[in-house]
């Protein structure tokens, strides 16, 4: 999602007379919710003899939580939350060690140069250097060991004040502004190595490289040369791009761009996502809106303004300006695939997954190597979604399984009140509630179904309107529970990040032509999304049918209600902000704004948060962002790590032996200005003098993203 540059929630509250929160899930059938063995809550509290949470939480320690089916435990007691004033450092817990391991403009790549605290570096500079905002990441070992590998790391956006000396505009925007921001932008690719135990970045790696958002890149799928892929030809060079006079042939593209969570897939590739690539546009014209042409219902419902988020570059670089260039938009909101160890490799953007806000994806495969990857689209009102290969996953031959990503099903989520759910298939025979096939539907008909199905994926958002998916609380990331030690299950969850929209007055849906705005809808409670002004968010979590990733049913539950269970805000019909959160002692691992969600493989799960981060408003208890660990059986969790002020926690991953783990953290100081770019922050360098090597020097001048590295003293297992 990230800070600011996320569309901004209307704040509206008009409280409607909807049906209390238990009276919505009572609406399910028992049999289907029985997911969760456990909870503790308000009359847990009064049955324990009237002890109030803070009480709770000052005098009683916490016993480790034991191993159950397909879970290790949890090993660690939580950490504080950080509270105004947030401190300017991330916290872990006792018996752990964090430390910074990359940083924005550290060299990863041959010629590199060294951070220098002043924002002076070029867009050259920053080709070979670590990129801002960073978010999901993983690590692909090289050997058999855990000691070296390459960690591709997406980058999602920029703060263009502190990106600058002079901030965005200062002397002027200029396209050599343009271009180091949209350098900054995309995935850095770099070689760790962890070297008598500790662990530094590999700058003269020929693994190392940063992919952005002027990078050439193939289109592959079924939208492939589709009339509405193809735009504007530029010549591309850092001092202009220039018209070349043509039109491109919707098989190639330059770049990408807010590039959130991540995946990955088993034969060894790296998966960015595409986010919130509608902000990144804008118009020095008219940009067409309206809901009678095909390019203004495509804006319409996929956010595409004259403004943008406030981005300049259609100033500067005709390529972004969508009243000259109306359909480059249609060439981002794509899975891409990288080959994370051939730098000579073309990235290539997978149609056949549909175009949404892409928050992450995450890959499963059944018994019967079937393969699917289930994703989310990150807005308010917006839906989940999952794609089935049509061929089995080959794990002896591992080269011809990339042709998977071009060749299946993609299916939008349907959750019934009863517990059960529907995979509906983005195909042209499927049915809209509307009794008219999407064949025959005025906004993909075309020539033939493969020309249907083309608009089918370029306007996926229209296509889970018209069949009547479920609108959901901002679906950010996937992740499916490892099959071990006894659990066989397919059960997959996803962050539902929070939707002040849900609930509340003059309620409506997203229409089922596609013509509704992109987050605009109030749709009322449901099942999956049972509270209004949902500010905290939940997490959600389905079991597909026979165990089969093909399956196009299953059955949910909600994993957890995320919220502060100290809040003094006023409880709502169906909304009483406090969560179902389970911990012990009891309130001691509230958390709000679940976004990223990563399962080890070993079965914990962790989840890392989004809010504002300065432990003020409706977090003045929760506190800054954090990153809490949580079984999956009980719901029992516990908070491992908080961040700096106004940061926020992005992006998690493992060395294969478990004992390293990376953490993201984002836009730390978010809101400062370029005459103070320290105001809220000068993190990391305001908590270490060196890296993680314990030689590089960390200059300050200007707040870092950055990923840091925690490993445990006794040098165990993270999280044991």
């Amino acid at each position: 999602m990230k800070g600011k540059s996320h569309p901004t929630n209307d704040l509206t509250i008009n409280p409607s007379g909807n049906p209390s929160i238990y009276d919505v899930i009572d609406r399910v059938d028992v049999s289907r919710r029985r997911f969760v063995q456990g909870g503790v809550g308000g009359a847990a509290l009064a049955a324990a003899g009237g002890l109030t949470l803070g009480g709770l939480v000052n005098t009683v320690h916490a016993a480790p939580v034991p191993p159950s089916l397909g879970f290790p435990g949890i090993g660690f007691e939580s950490v504080p939350p950080s509270l105004a004033p947030v401190a300017d450092r991330v916290t872990v817990p006792q018996g752990y060690t964090v430390q910074a391991f990359v940083c924005w403009g550290d060299p990863i790549a041959p010629g590199g140069k060294n951070f220098i605290g002043d924002a002076s570096e070029t867009a050259a500079d920053q080709a070979l250097q670590f990129g801002t905002h960073n978010d999901g990441m993983h690590f692909f070992p090289i050997g058999e060991g855990s000691d070296r590998g390459v960690l591709c790391v997406n980058n999602e956006y920029t703060h263009e004040e502190i990106l600058f000396p002079d901030g965005q505009v200062g002397s002027g925007y200029t396209i050599a502004k343009t271009r180091k921001s949209q350098t900054a932008h995309g995935v850095s690719v770099l070689e760790a190595r962890r070297i008598r135990g500790n662990w530094t970045v590999n700058a003269r790696s020929r693994y190392g490289r940063k992919i952005t958002s002027n990078t050439p890149m193939a289109i592959s799928g079924p939208a492939a040369g589709h009339a509405l892929m193809q735009t504007v030809e530029f010549t591309i060079t850092d001092a202009a791009s220039v018209p070349t006079g043509g039109t491109t042939d919707g098989r190639v593209v330059y770049g990408t761009v807010n590039n959130c969570a991540h995946g990955y897939t088993p034969w060894g590739t790296y998966l960015t996502c595409e986010e919130n690539f509608n902000g990144n546009f804008g118009g020095t014209g008219a940009v067409d809106t309206s809901t009678g042409t095909e390019i203004g219902k495509l804006n319409r419902r996929y956010g595409i303004s004259a403004g943008g988020f406030g981005y300049r570059w259609h100033t500067t670089d005709p390529r972004w300006d969508v009243s000259t260039n109306p359909n480059e938009p249609h060439l981002f909101g794509w899975i891409v695939e990288i080959d994370p160890f051939n730098p000579n490799s073309t990235p290539v953007k997978r149609t056949a997954l549909g175009r949404f806000k892409h928050e992450s994806v995450q890959y499963v495969v059944d018994a019967d190597s079937r393969i699917a990857f289930y994703m989310g689209d990150d807005e308010r009102n917006e839906y989940i979604y999952k794609y089935v290969a049509r061929r089995k996953y080959n794990a002896q031959r591992k080269f011809l399984n990339r042709g998977l990503l071009d060749d299946g099903t993609l299916y939008v989520a349907r959750f019934d009140a009863d517990g059960t759910g529907a995979w509906l298939p983005l195909v042209p025979g499927t049915v809209g509630v509307d009794g008219v096939a999407l064949r025959d539907n005025p906004n993909f008909a075309g020539a033939d179904d493969a020309e249907v199905q083309a608009k089918i994926l370029i306007k996926t958002r229209m296509a889970a309107d018209a069949v009547g998916a479920t609108m959901m609380d901002r679906p950010e990331w996937t992740g499916a529970r490892p099959r071990i030690d006894g659990f066989q299950e397919i059960e997959v969850y996803c962050t539902l990040t929070n939707n002040n929209r849900r609930g509340t007055n003059t309620p409506s849906v997203n229409a089922a032509d596609g013509s509704t705005a992109a987050g605009s809808a109030r749709p009322p409670v449901d099942a999956a999304n049972p509270r209004e002004d949902n500010d905290y968010g939940h997490i959600i979590r389905w079991r597909e049918n026979g165990r089969s990733v093909a399956a196009t049913s299953f059955t949910w539950d909600l994993f957890v209600q995320a919220g502060d269970s100290q809040t003094a805000k006023a409880p709502l019909p169906t909304n009483d902000y406090k969560g179902n959160i389970v911990a012990d002692p009891a309130g001691s691992a509230d958390y709000g704004a679940p976004d990223g969600l990563w399962f080890d493989d070993f079965g914990r799960l962790w989840v890392q948060t989004d809010q504002s981060g300065d432990a003020s408003g409706d977090w003045v208890n929760i506190g800054a962002n954090c990153m809490v660990c949580a079984d999956p059986n009980t719901g029992t969790t516990r908070r491992f790590l908080t961040a700096p002020p106004n940061a926020e926690v992005t992006g998690v991953t493992m060395t294969p032996d478990g004992k390293t783990m990376f953490v993201g953290l984002q836009h730390p100081g978010e809101d400062s200005t370029a005459a103070n770019p320290t105001q809220f922050s000068n993190w990391p360098q305001s908590q270490w003098a060196v890296k993680a090597d314990g030689v590089t020097a960390l200059p300050g001048g200007r707040p870092r993203s950055s990923v840091v590295v925690v490993t445990k003293d006794d040098g165990g297992i993270i999280g044991s």
